[in-house]
């Protein structure tokens, strides 16, 4: 656990369409389209006590623990015990040992299948100790915040954690765009409408003429091979989950492949 946290500074950046080509397979697609379909009620349930879109629950699911299927064998309690020992974070790892010790106490988890990732990340959605506490909700009221095998509570939780960081069911999270030859990028947020005007392209000419007045930005990946997105406030939601601009962008594309039909869309990878 140790060596593993030491590491994490060295880790070396990739470009963000090798990002994509590791992360977004299209299997994931599939796989995310087939749990979508057979989890569609409890999903849509849940969007509607949310407000926040199905697909993009399912999209977090699939990008952190592959839908289920890979969260974790670190005990939680060794884990977190031992960087907090280790002091390189201690009051960071001192605090979520015991938020873990509470989840323990309220009999959420038993002792033994309280597992997940070296650095303390939980469940199928990894929340943190501390996000449970804030975020975990218990959607089938059997007294439990069971983010490990309750679908209910899984999705409930995800959704809950985005809502409360800001959702808003008014727009998506953003658009992949083509920008004119000589365009130059900057930070500034404006109206969707003037970035059309600044001779922005939608792909296949797709201009969600809803949204004219919603605020944007532009979010250009490093290393992505000419990609470039528009994006509202609700990728700056994302990123309060993940802080990588790779990660909150390939939640929103993987989040629109997942809503096409299985005879839809399918993942593009630059050359």
């Amino acid at each position: 656990m140790i060596e593993l946290d030491q590491k994490q500074p060295e880790r070396k950046k990739i470009g963000f369409e090798a990002y994509l080509r590791k992360v977004m397979s299209q299997k994931r697609i599939d796989d995310g389209r087939s749990k979508f379909s057979q989890n569609r009620y409890l999903l849509i349930q849940t969007q509607k006590a949310y407000g926040v879109p199905a697909q993009v629950i399912v999209s977090l699911w699939g990008i952190e623990t592959s839908y289920g299927s890979n969260t974790g064998g670190f005990d939680l309690v060794q884990a977190l015990a031992t960087l907090a020992w280790e002091g390189r974070r201690r009051p960071f790892f001192e605090e979520e040992l015991t938020s873990a010790l509470f989840i323990l106490q309220g009999g959420h988890v038993g002792r033994a299948d309280f597992k997940g990732s070296w650095a303390g990340a939980m469940g199928q959605n990894q929340f943190m100790p501390s996000s449970w506490k804030r975020f975990a909700v218990d959607a089938n009221g059997d007294g439990h915040k069971d983010i490990w095998t309750t679908k209910a509570d899984i999705f409930a939780s995800s959704a809950n954690y985005l809502r409360q960081n800001g959702w808003n069911d008014a727009y998506p999270w953003g658009w992949e765009v083509d920008l004119p030859e000589g365009f130059k990028p900057s930070d500034v947020k404006k109206p969707l409408l003037g970035w059309i005007q600044d001779g922005v392209h939608f792909e296949n000419g797709h201009i969600p003429s809803d949204q004219m007045q919603t605020s944007v930005r532009l979010v250009i990946p490093d290393g992505g091979n000419g990609r470039a997105y528009l994006v509202t406030d609700n990728f700056d939601v994302i990123l309060s989950w993940n802080r990588s601009t790779y990660f909150a962008l390939t939640v929103g594309l993987l989040s629109d492949l997942i809503r096409e039909s299985p005879a839809g869309k399918t993942l593009h990878l630059n050359p």
